[in-house]
């Protein structure tokens, strides 16, 4: 498989056709020598305006999507022109049609080819993998391309089919596609646009690393597009080593607040805590429960659940079959409370996220950050709860000021008015399914061994234990199954 990095294609730099942009200061892009750039946003109405295709506007309109987002607006003139952007966005900003859209744009009327896709979207969780092809999907058949998704924790052989059929857009986490091209499966030598897609998150996992090996398998002269909410733990290394002279657009920073966010902090005591999180996920909303551990975190969902708030789980010990099915259920109203942790909720979306609330609060601002971002997503409204155990109070006053938020404080007990004013009225009490135990299977009864089994299968019925299966280890024993009286032990001299 080729690796060579060829001289880099000179690229079309005319925007003739583009609304004109205007500097915004972003201290990060100035230190990696970036020119920071947002596109003015007052003179763009709609999609056509920014050079999407009229098949694109269509599967957008179908889906009640007629306006375009900040983010969107600001890189959209850069993308589709086949500059390298860096992006930088809170979560729920629109970041995935930002790249979906060029992406499928300048793919449209290739030609694909076995093993050799054409564009790649690397991204840090199976979730967001799911997620990211649900927005690509409809783009991609209305321009006659095809997407597949290949992360693990699930066979691989389908992923390995769908490739060797050809596809236009890879949608992967870096460990199963790095498993795949290592077996041959996957060659990356044709790839003409690379997407990272939440690098920093995938910095956090460890996976840059990875993700540098597979850039280096890609061709230097694609275009490539990153899209971080921040720049530090190594993010940094790869936009200066991957992206040629690229354009900064940034349209919300790291700690922004989100005018529709609402921010509060109950502090409880630990006999209480569990009463309130009751109470709190008891609303008729979809809320979002966070939890620190995997084992507390399916603990407080069948807790929940037995108490008639139907919930489920989303964690890393889940199978993915599960986690599917329990997203499914979540999204589709089924349930209306999830309860995660971090990594397994990373790039979730799912609209109409009333109630975010920090059972276990976050170590850092960035985590609470991307967790509050699960509400109040493209202009919706949402509150945000941070739960406080007397001893955890000084951390959380520290983590809002890192997190550039004023959050309102209040100390509550089951029944405050604090709890229902946030929690609205109360759902109908669902009584709990039983939960199904698997019967064990009787054992069936051993075999009755024969007289000659039972006697040890030497002849006369002797009454000495010699064993009936398995390799013979004595003498005795090997004349025994022979037939033949066993030699008489030697004499020592």
């Amino acid at each position: 498989m080729s690796t060579s990095r060829g001289p880099r294609r000179e690229r079309r730099t005319d925007r003739s056709t583009f609304p004109s942009s205007s500097v915004v200061p972003d201290d990060s892009s100035t230190a990696l020598g970036v020119a920071p750039t947002t596109a003015a946003t007052s003179s763009v109405g709609s999609f056509a305006e920014l050079g999407v295709p009229a098949s694109s506007i269509a599967v957008l309109s179908a889906q009640g999507i007629d306006r375009p987002f900040p983010i969107q607006i600001a890189t959209l003139p850069d993308t589709l022109a086949g500059r390298d952007v860096l992006g930088r966005g809170r979560t729920g900003s629109g970041k995935t049609l930002a790249f979906a859209l060029p992406l499928v744009t300048r793919l449209a009327g290739g030609r694909r080819r076995p093993r050799q896709p054409r564009a790649l979207v690397l991204v840090p969780t199976r979730e967001l993998a799911n997620q990211v092809l649900a927005v690509v999907q409809p783009l991609a058949r209305a321009a006659r391309l095809s997407a597949a998704v290949v992360f693990g924790g699930v066979g691989q052989r389908p992923q390995v089919e769908a490739l060797a059929r050809g596809v236009d857009v890879c949608i992967a986490c870096p460990g199963r596609l790095e498993d795949l091209v290592g077996q041959g499966h996957c060659d990356l030598s044709a790839v003409e646009i690379t997407v990272l897609d939440e690098a920093d998150h995938m910095a956090d996992l460890g996976f840059l690393p990875s993700v540098k090996r597979l850039l280096d398998r890609t061709p230097s002269e694609g275009q490539r597009m990153l899209f971080s909410a921040t720049l530090d733990n190594g993010v940094d290394v790869v936009v200066k080593r991957y992206l040629h002279n690229p354009v900064t657009h940034s349209v919300d920073p790291v700690a922004a607040q989100v005018s529709t966010m609402t921010h509060h902090v109950f502090s409880v005591t630990a006999a209480d805590k569990p009463a309130v999180v009751h109470e709190l996920a008891a609303g008729q909303e979809r809320s979002l429960l966070f939890m620190r551990t995997k084992h507390t975190a399916k603990r407080l969902a069948k807790q929940l659940t037995a108490a008639g708030i139907p919930a489920v789980e989303l964690h890393g010990n889940l199978s993915q079959g599960a986690r599917e099915r329990n997203l499914a259920a979540f999204t589709d109203g089924t349930t209306k409370v999830l309860v995660a942790t971090d990594i397994a909720a990373r790039g979730i979306h799912v609209d109409d996220v009333a109630l975010v609330i920090h059972v276990d609060p976050p170590t850092e601002h960035k985590a609470y950050l991307h967790r509050s971002g699960r509400t109040a997503r493209a202009g919706a409204g949402g509150t945000v709860v941070t739960l406080a155990l007397p001893e955890q109070t000084g951390d959380v006053r520290a983590l809002a000021k890192q997190a550039g938020i004023r959050p309102t404080v209040a100390s509550v007990r089951p029944g405050s008015p604090e709890i229902a004013a946030l929690a609205g009225p109360p759902a109908a009490y669902v009584k709990p399914q039983p939960e199904v135990v698997p019967q064990a299977q009787p054992r069936r009864a051993a075999p009755k061994a024969s007289p000659a089994a039972r006697s040890g299968g030497r002849r006369g019925g002797s009454s000495s234990s010699v064993r009936s299966s398995g390799p013979a280890r004595t003498r005795s024993e090997l004349a025994a199954r022979a037939g033949a009286p066993p030699a008489p032990p030697r004499r020592s001299r």
